[in-house]
């Protein structure tokens, strides 16, 4: 794995896996400026995958030419109760939906101010499985078929073959070397735009696991990442993920005191003040998972669940603030 750090972060390093270089003084603190959370508590939970392929709207409409590799450019959530789900999200974002069916697939999109945002697909989830509701985070990927190649190459496992769904794109669903459920996704209309997403919009994602180093070095093969060290409290690591010059995602350790918890993507979605929102999920049938609490930054950062068990955080994000990475 290529890590790049600050000069103050060599005693976090671990020299045998990394061949350290120079971070640019001013882009480092760009990074602290981010306020690119260390998560600070890790939650268990398995995906299932979604049935048979539907057509599903496009990711881009109109299409566009943009291709971002290594972004998360869509959500789904699968859940064994679309009508609670509905209701949940809508109360707390504002999202609007529009049911899909298909023979037995009954699945939803959810938008925001008439921007597709995230997906929902009904899932029974039987008793005798410790499953529960999940968001499944689908990074950009140009070639899906290649991507497989080379997460098996790198002791990734295929939980969904890829398959082509009409206006959607090509997918595929996997379990990373450490068993994170993450997808990719190679758009046919295009990746969103790199701006500043509104509130109530993903503006986020972290990769909590037990071996950061190793499951950086995965995602690296995989979508070309940079990947930079960032401090962290004694006997964490935490982390960054960037490509196109645009922060993407971090990595967490694991933490220690969870041993019954394994690795695992959490989605954030941006909201204006964490506290009024967690306030907001337990009226809405939620529960918070962490309480708000300062971020790098100074904003706030809280993890929180639906009423279905499906995990996901609040990442307070000022308009001033940019995800853009100074070359």
């Amino acid at each position: 794995m290529h890590l790049k750090h600050g000069s103050n972060l060599i005693d976090l390093m671990t020299p045998n896996q990394i061949s350290p270089q120079r971070m640019q003084p001013d882009r480092f603190r760009q990074f602290l400026r981010q306020g690119l959370l260390t998560v600070f508590l890790g939650l268990a939970f398995a995906v299932p995958v979604m049935a048979a392929p539907i057509q599903l709207p496009a990711i881009v409409e109109p299409a566009s030419q943009e291709h971002h590799v290594g972004k998360v450019i869509f959500v789904e959530l699968v859940t064994p109760d679309l009508v609670t789900a509905k209701k949940f999200y809508a109360g707390l974002f504002g999202w609007t939906f529009r049911d899909i069916e298909a023979g037995k697939i009954q699945y939803a999109e959810a938008f925001l101010d008439g921007r597709p945002v995230a997906g929902l697909v009904h899932k029974d989830l039987p008793a005798s499985e410790h499953r529960q509701p999940a968001w499944l985070s689908f990074f950009s990927v140009r070639d899906v078929d290649a991507a497989k190649k080379v997460a098996l190459q790198n002791a990734a496992k295929v939980l969904f073959e890829p398959h082509s769904i009409p206006d959607r794109g090509r997918e595929a669903v996997f379990a990373d070397p450490q068993g994170a459920v993450f997808a990719v996704l190679a758009s046919s209309s295009g990746d969103p735009a790199d701006v500043l997403v509104a509130p109530g919009e993903w503006i986020w994602s972290s990769l909590i696991t037990s071996d950061p180093n190793t499951d950086a070095a995965f995602y690296q093969k995989l979508f070309d990442y940079e990947v930079f060290e960032l401090p962290a409290s004694q006997g964490a690591q935490h982390l960054l993920l960037a490509s196109d010059n645009y922060a993407r995602a971090s990595v967490n350790t694991l933490p220690a005191n969870k041993p019954n918890v394994h690795p695992h993507w959490l989605n954030y979605v941006r909201v204006e003040d964490a506290v009024k929102m967690t306030a907001k999920v337990v009226e809405l049938g939620g529960r918070v998972v962490v309480a708000p609490r300062l971020d790098r930054q100074g904003g706030r950062v809280a993890v929180v669940a639906d009423p279905l068990g499906a995990f996901f955080g609040l990442l307070e994000w000022p308009d001033t603030e940019s995800k853009e990475v100074p070359k």
